[in-house]
């Protein structure tokens, strides 16, 4: 079960086609736009009812929507679920009514997280700051009071929860069988209290799409812009990285051939002062495209930043608001690309010429691919959970 924005779905049905693949009947609760998608790759989709926000529910609120409308759609689902007899649910990390719906059931569920761990460590400073781990004793010191500014309004959603949950009659600590964090292990940051129970199992990759791109022609750098599908993501990466590509394709710019664009999207890119020569634009495979290019422009999302890591392409990053800075950041410090805020040309195109003259940036990404070794296979991992609860039921 995931909400339908594509870094959510996009991931739910790649962990689907996992199950599927290895004889598994199952059903993804989503939003009927991923539907054909799915039916190419042998998926249902169903939608997932009640995500909308209805008459006087505010839609701006996130604590309300991962809470008391998480509750609401719960006892939707709940029935749903039943009359279907799943033996397992896999809820998306802000797809709460998922694993709620579950419990209330009686079916053991797992928590999917389509990102890095995001659970706030008392060995690290407050996710989302995008900041290195302090060091020293006045490292330690800073990271510590961070965290408590933000202690509070933890505290307060944590507490709005446990009320959502009681009001349906459930404990109010959830109680998932297992965390499933869908991101490559050279991605999380070293903590001292990883939690139990807790597997890393690689990005969750899919393609909606058959589709091929037909690659410009050319001997110069193939350079791919995506950018973020997230509300929060940055409008200014698109018509930004197509003036400093087009800068770079005139005689002379530089000292490579001139830079080969495909822009990759769920829809057509927006108008720009400056195109670059030969464009490629639409919605195609990204897992072969990535196989031959060079350097990635997109934003901060994790989705696109897992798949071109995975495909040990180094990244120019762009990152709007949300976790978008802290993955930028991350990806920034392994030194796998370059991270632009504010975005301007100048520095666009100073950073394009920086990562693909530079083979360090290839060799980190490289670094961070080769990291996908360190995962748990999750059907083999949701086994176990499920043959363990027969094993308790058999003893009972």
């Amino acid at each position: 079960m995931a909400g339908s924005d594509a870094g959510h779905a996009l991931s739910s049905l790649g962990l689907a086609s996992a199950f599927a693949a290895a004889g598994h009947d199952c059903v993804v609760y989503t939003g009927t736009r991923w539907e054909e998608a799915a039916a190419r790759r042998g998926l249902v989709v169903r939608d997932l009812p009640g995500l909308a926000a209805r008459p006087g529910e505010d839609d701006s609120d996130a604590g309300a929507k991962l809470s008391v409308r998480a509750a609401r759609m719960a006892l939707e689902l709940a029935p749903l679920l039943a009359l279907d007899g799943f033996d397992l649910v896999v809820s998306d990390s802000i797809t709460l009514a998922g694993g709620w719906a579950a419990e209330l059931i009686g079916v053991p569920w797992i928590e999917m997280s389509s990102h890095v761990l995001y659970d706030q460590s008392r060995g690290l400073p407050p996710i989302g700051a995008g900041m290195a781990v302090g060091r020293g004793w006045r490292g330690r010191q800073r990271d510590r009071l961070l965290r408590g500014l933000g202690a509070r309004s933890q505290a307060r959603g944590r507490a709005q929860r446990a009320r959502a949950r009681r009001g349906i009659g459930l404990p109010p600590v959830p109680a998932p069988s297992a965390r499933f964090v869908a991101t490559l292990p050279g991605l999380e940051e070293p903590r001292p209290d990883w939690p139990a129970r807790t597997h890393l199992i690689g990005p969750c990759l899919f393609e909606p799409t058959d589709d091929e791109f037909t690659v410009p022609p050319g001997d110069g750098p193939l350079v791919v812009v995506c950018p973020s599908t997230a509300e929060s993501g940055s409008d200014e990466l698109t018509p930004v990285a197509f003036a400093a590509l087009a800068e770079l394709q005139r005689p002379g710019a530089w000292g490579r051939g001139a830079p080969r664009v495909v822009f990759s999207g769920l829809t057509q890119p927006a108008e720009a002062d400056a195109l670059p020569d030969g464009l490629v634009s639409g919605l195609g495979r990204q897992d072969l495209l990535l196989a031959d290019a060079d350097l990635v422009i997109c934003g901060g999302g994790h989705g696109l930043l897992a798949k071109a890591l995975s495909a040990r392409v180094p990244v120019v990053v762009v990152p709007g608001g949300g976790d978008q800075w802290e993955l930028a950041n991350r990806v920034g410090r392994a030194g796998a690309g370059e991270v632009i805020r504010p975005v301007t040309r100048e520095a666009m195109t100073a950073a394009i010429i920086r990562v693909l003259e530079d083979p360090s940036y290839a060799a980190a990404a490289t670094a961070l691919a080769a990291t996908a070794r360190q995962t748990t296979d999750p059907v083999a991992q949701a086994q176990r959970i499920l043959d363990e609860r027969k094993r308790v039921h058999a003893c009972d």
